[in-house]
C-alpha cells in the first residue's frame, strides 16, 4: 500500500475541518422545532415522532444482548469498545429523542443530540479499530472520540445560549463516518459483507436525511399519513438494524 493511499483518510479529515473553519459558524434554523407531525394519541402530542423512536431502543438492546457474550469473538474483538459505545448511544437515542419530541426546544434537544453523537463516535471508533488503527490503541481512540462527541454537543448548546449557535463540531462527527468508513473498508480490504451492509445502511441513512429535510412536504404528499421526520426515524432505525445485523453476523462466521 502506498503512503498516499494510507494517508487518504487523514487528508479527508483535514479537508473537512478546513472547509468547516472557512465556512464559519453553522447555526440551527430558526424554525427547527416546528415539526409537521401534529398527531395526538392517548393525549401524547407529536405521537408519531415520539413513538417512532422506540425502534432505536429495540435495535440497540438487540445488539447488546446478542453481542455481550460474544464480545471477544475475533470478528468484532478489535472494535468491540467502539461498537459497545455505538450500541449504548443507539439505545439512549430512543430515550433522548422521545424526550425531545414530547417537548421540542433547545434544552430537550441537548439530550437528543448527545446519544446520537455517542453513537456516531462509537461506530467510527469501532470500524477504525477494526481496519486502520494499530492494535492496542482502541481504548484511547474510543475514549477521545467519546469525549469529542460530548464536547461537540455541549459546544453547540453553549453557543446557542449565547445567541450564535454553532453546529460545526457536531456536523463533523456526522460527516466523518460517511466518508471515512468506506475509505477504510476499501483501503484495508474489508470483507465484501462488511462493505455491502455498510452501503445498505448508508443509503438508508441518506434517505432518512432526505425525509427529514422534507418533513412537511412528505406529510402533505402522504395525505396526513406520516411526516418526513417520522419517516426519518424509521429509515434511521432500518440503517441501524443493517449495521447491528452485520455485527451479529460477524460473530457467527
Amino acid at each position: 500500500m502506498s503512503r498516499f493511499v494510507a494517508s487518504l483518510p487523514s487528508l479527508v479529515t483535514v479537508i473537512c475541518c478546513i472547509a468547516l473553519l472557512v465556512n464559519g459558524p453553522i447555526s440551527q434554523s430558526a424554525d427547527y422545532h416546528a415539526f409537521a407531525d401534529r398527531s395526538d394519541i392517548l393525549g401524547i402530542l407529536h405521537a408519531q415522532d415520539v413513538f417512532s423512536n422506540f425502534g432505536f431502543a429495540i435495535v440497540g438492546l438487540w445488539g447488546i444482548v446478542k453481542l455481550w457474550s460474544r464480545r471477544h469473538h475475533p470478528g468484532i474483538e478489535r472494535g468491540r469498545l467502539g461498537y459497545a459505545l455505538f450500541l449504548i448511544g443507539l439505545t439512549l437515542t430512543a430515550f433522548g429523542s422521545t424526550y425531545y419530541h414530547l417537548l421540542p426546544d433547545n434544552d430537550s434537544l441537548l439530550w437528543d443530540r448527545l446519544p446520537i453523537a455517542l453513537a456516531c463516535a462509537g461506530l467510527l471508533a469501532g470500524v477504525w479499530a477494526e481496519t486502520a488503527l494499530p492494535r492496542g490503541r482502541a481504548v484511547v481512540a474510543t475514549g477521545l472520540l467519546a469525549v469529542y462527541s460530548i464536547t461537540s454537543v455541549i459546544w453547540w448548546y453553549l453557543t446557542e445560549l449565547n445567541g450564535d449557535g454553532d453546529l460545526r463540531p457536531y456536523l463533523l462527527l456526522q460527516i466523518l463516518p460517511i466518508l471515512l468508513i468506506p475509505l477504510w473498508q476499501i483501503i484495508y480490504k474489508s470483507v465484501v459483507q462488511d462493505r455491502l451492509w455498510f452501503t445498505v445502511a448508508l443509503l438508508l441513512y441518506i434517505l432518512a436525511k432526505i425525509a427529514e429535510v422534507n418533513d412537511h412536504a412528505l406529510l402533505a404528499l402522504t395525505n396526513v399519513a406520516v411526516s418526513g421526520h417520522t419517516l426519518k426515524h424509521l429509515l434511521a432505525t432500518a440503517a441501524a438494524t443493517a449495521l447491528v445485523y452485520r455485527l451479529i453476523q460477524k460473530t457467527r462466521e
